[in-house]
C-alpha cells in the first residue's frame, strides 16, 4: 500500500469515529474511552489496508505480517510516555488471520508453512485486535478477491447471500446487546436472521465480554444453542447472563451454506492464549523457552507462534505446554470443502447513552442476495440506517460549517 493510501485510509477511519467521540465521552471514565477509541480506529485502519493488500497473488503470511506492522506501528505513536514510570502497554490484542475459503478462522501461518497465494474468487475473512493500555477492540471482515483491483469479483448468488445474513446478524446483535437484555435474547436474534437467508450459524463461534487485557470475559453469547446430540458430544452450553452498562463485547458472527459444524483440519494451530491460572514445572528446554517468552511478552492476550524469535523452538515446545493446560489453543477451523463462510466481527461499548459500534467496516457492496429478512429484523435494520443517515447528515453539516467560517 502507498504512503498516499495509506494516508487516506487513516483519514477516512478518523471521519468514521468523529461522530462516536462525544457518546465514547459521557462515559464515567472519559480516559479508557478515548483508549478503547485509539485502539478502533487502528483496527479500521488495518482492515482497510489489508483489504487493498487482498488482491491475486498476495501471499496470506505477507497479509499478516502487513496487517500486524499497522498495527505496531500506530499503537506505538499512541501513549509514548511512562505512567508511574512504566511503559503503557499497546499493540497486537489478538493475531491478524488471513482465513480462506472453507476456513472459518484461527488461520495465522508461520513462515514454514505457506499457503498457495490468493486467486480471484477467493472468499478471505480477515481478523484482527488492538489493544490500547489493555483496553481491546477487535474486528473481522469478508471479501472477495477480484481478477483486477480496477473491478469488482465476480460473487455467486451463494456466496453474496451468506454474507448479507452474516453482517446484518453482526448489526442486529449488536444493536440487541444493550444493558438488561439477556444473552439468550442475541442468540435468538442470530438464529432468527440465518433462518430468513437459509444459512447456518457456526456453532461453535462465541460472541465475549471484554476486559481491560481480557479478550474472553466470562459472559458468553453462543450463535446457537446446542442441540442435546452436541452436548453429549463436549459442545458446551452457555450460561444465561444479562448485560449490563459499561461492559464491552466482541460480537462476532461466522455464517455458512454448509451444516455450521466447524471441525480441525491439516492446518497447524499457530495462536494460543497464556492460561493465567495454571502453573507446572515443564520438563523440555524448548517448552521452558516458549512459557519464559510467553509471561514476559504475551502474559495475557492471545499471540502467535510467528512471533517469536525462535520458529522451529516455538514449534517444538508449545506441545508440552499445551498438554499441561499452560496455553489455550486456537485451533484453525474448517467448514466441509464446498461450503461458503462469511465472518465479520464488531466491538460494541454498553455506554450510558446506549449501545456504541467502534469498529467493523461497511459489508462490501458487491454482496447482494434476493433474500428479505423476517420483518423484525427488516424494522431494527431500518432503524439504524435511518440512524446513520442522521448521522451523516450531522457530519455534513458540520463540515460544512467549518468550511463558511
Amino acid at each position: 500500500m502507498s504512503d498516499d493510501s495509506s494516508a487516506s485510509s487513516a483519514e477516512e477511519v478518523k471521519e468514521t469515529t468523529e461522530e462516536e467521540v462525544t457518546d465514547l465521552s459521557n462515559s464515567t471514565n472519559s480516559d479508557v474511552c478515548t483508549k478503547y477509541q485509539e485502539a478502533s480506529k487502528i483496527v479500521n485502519l488495518a482492515l482497510k489496508g489489508l483489504m487493498e493488500q487482498c488482491v491475486v497473488g498476495a501471499k496470506v503470511l505477507d497479509l499478516c505480517k502487513f496487517g500486524t506492522t499497522i498495527i505496531d506501528s500506530q499503537a506505538a505513536k499512541l501513549y509514548t510516555k511512562k505512567v508511574n514510570g512504566k511503559n503503557v502497554e499497546r499493540g497486537v490484542a489478538f493475531p491478524v488471520c488471513v482465513s480462506v475459503n472453507d476456513v472459518i478462522c484461527n488461520h495465522s501461518p508461520l513462515s514454514s508453512e505457506e499457503m498457495e497465494p490468493l486467486k480471484a474468487g477467493d472468499i478471505v475473512k480477515l481478523d484482527l485486535g488492538c489493544h490500547i493500555d489493555g483496553y481491546i477492540s477487535v474486528a473481522a471482515h469478508t471479501l472477495v478477491v477480484s481478477d483486477s483491483p480496477d473491478s469488482p469479483p465476480q460473487v455467486d448468488d451463494e456466496t453474496g447471500n451468506v454474507a448479507v445474513a452474516a453482517y446484518n446478524a453482526m448489526l442486529v446483535a449488536a444493536a440487541s446487546i444493550k444493558a438488561g437484555t439477556k444473552n439468550n435474547e442475541v442468540t435468538e436474534v442470530v438464529n432468527r436472521v440465518a433462518n430468513a437467508y437459509g444459512v447456518n450459524a457456526i456453532s461453535s463461534v462465541r460472541m465475549h465480554q471484554m476486559k481491560r487485557f481480557v479478550i474472553d470475559g466470562v459472559k458468553e453469547v453462543a450463535l446457537k444453542a446446542p442441540t442435546p446430540e452436541e452436548i453429549e458430544q463436549g459442545e458446551e452450553k452457555v450460561d444465561e447472563c444479562t448485560f449490563e452498562q459499561a461492559e464491552v463485547y466482541a460480537v462476532d458472527v461466522a455464517m455458512s451454506t454448509g451444516e455450521g459444524k466447524p471441525r480441525t483440519g491439516a492446518l497447524r494451530t499457530t495462536v494460543f492464549k497464556r492460561n493465567v491460572e495454571a502453573n507446572y514445572r515443564l520438563k523440555m528446554k524448548n517448552s521452558r523457552y516458549v512459557l519464559s517468552e510467553v509471561d514476559k511478552k504475551f502474559p495475557t492476550l492471545p499471540f502467535t507462534l510467528a512471533h517469536f524469535d525462535d520458529e522451529r523452538a516455538a514449534r517444538m515446545g508449545v506441545t508440552e505446554c499445551v498438554s499441561h493446560g499452560l496455553l489455550t489453543p486456537y485451533p484453525v477451523l474448517h467448514e466441509q470443502k464446498d461450503a461458503k463462510v462469511a465472518h465479520f466481527k464488531c466491538t460494541v461499548l454498553l455506554l450510558p447513552s446506549g449501545t456504541v459500534r467502534v469498529t467493523g467496516l461497511e459489508m462490501p457492496d458487491y454482496f447482494k442476495t434476493e433474500k428479505l429478512p423476517d420483518e423484525e429484523t427488516q424494522k431494527v435494520l431500518k432503524e439504524l440506517e435511518e440512524l446513520a443517515a442522521k448521522k451523516a447528515a450531522k457530519k455534513a453539516a458540520k463540515k460544512k460549517k467549518k468550511k463558511a467560517t
